[in-house]
């Protein structure tokens, strides 16, 4: 018991002693190669949001430890010979997303936001097994990319708000996206008013037209058009046009999945229900206008043969996107 009266003191300084030592010549080192890293990253984010880096780049200062930040990537193939039209629209929107972190009061270097172009950096795409672009993908401060980490393009499209969103959930960071000003949309709008102002001006004397029944319903079907195949989506999720394959070079116009759709897709869903609503039309005009019966024959038979035809080939562009989907009708 006396021993260990004498024991514990000595213990306590020798815990002292060791906690107040500096830090190891290798946790130094950690630091400074940290501090270094950060530092680049700063001074390269002061001069453009987006940091175009090559392989070695994005293997030193992505992939390897040590790292206390997160970076989003975004591979991409801007050169005119790729004929990526996608990747164009994609890094515009990339472009909003950075500069608006950049330029905000909330800006730290948590999160930096850097590009890696195929013709740039293909072996870091051999690197990740990639073979399709654009690709955004979040590498975290620490560990490997997950799951969640591959933003799905495919599915919430590439517009900046949505990019926000995915990084607000990856990295806790909220980036209120500022868009550039653009004066097309209220150019078009005044140019649109102006129009239509000019025609009730010269026409002040007979305003009968805005009484008639066809121009308005012919408007309200536009509308009803519109809305129905999708354009707000667009409008909101900003998707692709079109999907190009990169490994065989074909189109697809119609998305497979039924969470999703490409903006080719809405013109042709537009395009179908139109000719369905125009065969609908010649029917109701065959029952009711006083033509000749033959007349009316050719009418009704045209609008059946529109209606059969384009909605059979909805049902077809249903049956793709909902998989398993039981029935279908002539050429579905």
């Amino acid at each position: 018991m006396a021993a260990m009266r004498f024991l514990l003191p000595v213990l306590g300084v020798l815990l002292l002693v060791c906690c107040s030592l500096p830090p190891s010549s290798g946790q130094k080192k950690k630091e400074m190669v940290l501090s270094e890293k950060v530092g680049q990253l700063m001074e390269w984010a002061s001069k453009r949001a987006v940091i175009r880096i090559n392989g070695d780049k994005f293997r030193r200062l992505v992939k390897a430890p040590p790292r206390n930040y997160s970076v989003i990537v975004m591979f991409t193939a801007l050169q005119a010979h790729r004929q990526c039209a996608v990747c164009k629209q994609a890094d515009e929107e990339f472009q909003i997303l950075a500069n608006s972190w950049r330029y905000s009061s909330a800006f730290t270097n948590k999160v930096f936001f850097a590009m890696v172009d195929f013709d740039e950096g293909s072996d870091v795409f051999q690197m990740l097994n990639m073979n399709s672009a654009p690709t955004f993908i979040h590498f975290p401060a620490k560990g490997k990319p997950k799951k969640g980490d591959t933003y799905e393009l495919q599915v919430r499209g590439f517009a900046a708000e949505q990019l926000s969103r995915w990084i607000a959930d990856r990295t806790d960071v909220n980036i209120r996206v500022i868009r550039p000003p653009n004066y097309a949309g209220p150019l078009m709008l005044g140019l649109l008013l102006a129009v239509i102002g000019g025609l009730v001006y010269l026409r002040r004397s007979n305003l009968d037209f805005l009484y008639n029944k066809n121009v308005w319903s012919l408007a309200a079907l536009c509308f009803v058009l519109a809305m129905t195949s999708g354009q707000m989506w667009n409008h909101i999720r900003g998707p692709p046009y079109a999907h190009k394959n990169p490994s065989n070079g074909q189109v697809n116009y119609i998305h497979g999945s039924s969470q999703a759709q490409f903006v080719a897709e809405t013109h042709i869903v537009l395009l179908f229900n139109g000719g369905v609503t125009l065969g609908m039309v010649l029917l109701h005009e065959a029952a009711t206008s006083d033509m000749d019966v033959g007349k009316r024959k050719i009418m009704c038979m045209a609008g059946i043969g529109l209606v059969v035809l384009f909605f059979s080939w909805l049902l077809s562009v249903f049956r793709s996107k909902y998989h398993g989907y039981p029935y279908s009708f002539l050429l579905s």
